[in-house]
């Protein structure tokens, strides 16, 4: 009986002590519950943020010459290799053109020829066949007049029968000779006057412009064999080796600028609204590093075909070549400034259980309040907030995670190298 008597005390106090237990138990939670919550806070501020769109992108080169021969002949000699970095003008390669060159030594001598006789017919021949037709002309003139004297007298002398009718018939002879010369050098003289042997001039004038036509299309073809870079640049291809026929509808060496770079990205009709040729831009590795400045130079005026995005092209300079052609990379295009508007820290928009954007303030008495916001703009660092709260207000940037509304809390200190963590 004892026995039983003890076992149920027993019971009893550990029944108690159990109860003693969680009632302990219980006041710390309760003691916990009404501690504040740590947390690290932000201004809401009015100020000024970069509407910034942020892409990916292809690179190009700035320039780019695919150099296409101008005539088919097998490839002479090359002077560039892979990769060798070239000037504008500098010869390149030189294809077979011996024929070439004896076409232009003939076509040259062709011209000297047409040259040397249209000098000629201008500076002599000509002026000198006047000059000798004007003595021509007065001698025949003179010989005329005597020879009509002559048949006139002798006509006087045969009506006083002093000569016989053969004397007066070899004179008329000699008379009518003597006018026909002269009127068939008036009649050169008046030509040549007149223009009319001016088109021996013309005839070697039109002999030299076709001749020196012909030199100076030779020596084109000649000059065809020499390939020359277009563009300052980088030797990119030459996909050709000596002694294989080069022809005009392959690149026989392609040369690119990579001096600076262009960024080849597409954006959307909402976008594209915001972006204005001259705006600032930044083009940089996919991973973000080695960014460098510029500005956007191409909008497309329309979309892509069978797409929605429009194609933006920012261009910036290209420091020891870190940026090729054909690669990946980031474009951030600042493509407005807005001014005098409300702010926060990115951190301190939060998610509801609705699904609705969201931000914990802090008010005088350090309690937590949960209220629902619009956002506009959003860069990096800060977000816009078109509704919701208002400047000078506090805002949870760190531990609003789990924060239930009206909580209390304790502003925290963040140290230097959270700072920079973050």
């Amino acid at each position: 009986m004892a026995k039983n008597r003890f076992s149920i005390s027993l019971r009893v106090f550990c029944a108690l002590s159990l109860l003693l237990s969680l009632y302990g138990c219980k006041k710390e939670e309760a003691k916990e519950a009404t501690s504040p919550v740590p947390v690290v806070v932000g201004d809401v501020q009015q100020g000024t943020i970069d509407r910034i769109i942020v892409a990916d992108a292809v690179l190009y080169p700035v320039q780019q010459a695919a150099i296409i021969p101008k005539i088919n002949a097998p490839v002479s000699r090359f002077l560039v290799n892979r990769g060798d970095r070239v000037s504008s003008g500098q010869l390149l390669a030189i294809l077979e053109n011996r024929d070439l060159a004896a076409a232009a030594a003939e076509s040259k001598a062709l011209y000297d020829q047409a040259e040397a006789a249209y000098h000629a017919a201008t500076a002599s021949s000509i002026p000198e066949e006047s000059f000798k037709t004007g003595w021509d002309v007065q001698a025949a003139k003179q010989a005329m007049d005597a020879a009509q004297k002559v048949y006139e007298g002798r006509q006087k002398m045969l009506a006083e029968g002093a000569i016989a009718r053969r004397s007066v018939d070899d004179a008329q002879v000699a008379y009518i000779q003597a006018r026909s010369l002269y009127e068939t050098t008036q009649k050169h003289l008046q030509d040549l006057q007149s223009g009319v042997e001016q088109s021996l001039v013309k005839n070697a004038a039109s002999q030299r412009d076709a001749a020196k036509k012909h030199y100076e299309t030779s020596t084109a073809q000649l000059s065809y064999s020499e390939i020359h870079s277009p563009i300052d640049g980088i030797v990119a291809d030459r996909p050709f080796y000596i002694g294989e026929m080069a022809t005009t509808d392959k690149p026989l060496i392609t040369v690119v600028d990579i001096s600076r770079i262009v960024a080849r990205t597409n954006v959307t009709a909402e976008q594209i609204r915001y972006v204005k040729v001259g705006a600032k831009g930044r083009i940089a590795m996919p991973d973000g590093s080695n960014a460098t400045d510029g500005k956007v130079t191409v909008v497309s005026p329309s979309a892509d075909a069978g797409g929605t995005t429009l194609q933006v092209w920012v261009e910036a300079p290209n420091p020891g070549g870190k940026f090729k052609p054909g690669t990946g990379a980031r474009v951030s295009i600042t493509a407005e400034t807005l001014r005098d508007v409300v702010t926060v820290p990115v951190e301190a928009l939060l998610t509801s259980n609705e699904g609705k954007t969201v931000v914990k303030t802090i008010d005088k008495d350090m309690v937590a309040h949960e209220k629902k916001v619009e956002t506009g703009v959003r860069n990096e660092g800060r977000v816009q907030i078109l509704s919701g709260i208002s400047v000078g207000e506090k805002v949870v940037t760190v531990g609003g995670v789990g924060l239930e509304d009206k909580a209390r809390v304790v502003i925290a200190t963040v140290s230097e190298e959270e700072e920079d963590e973050k």
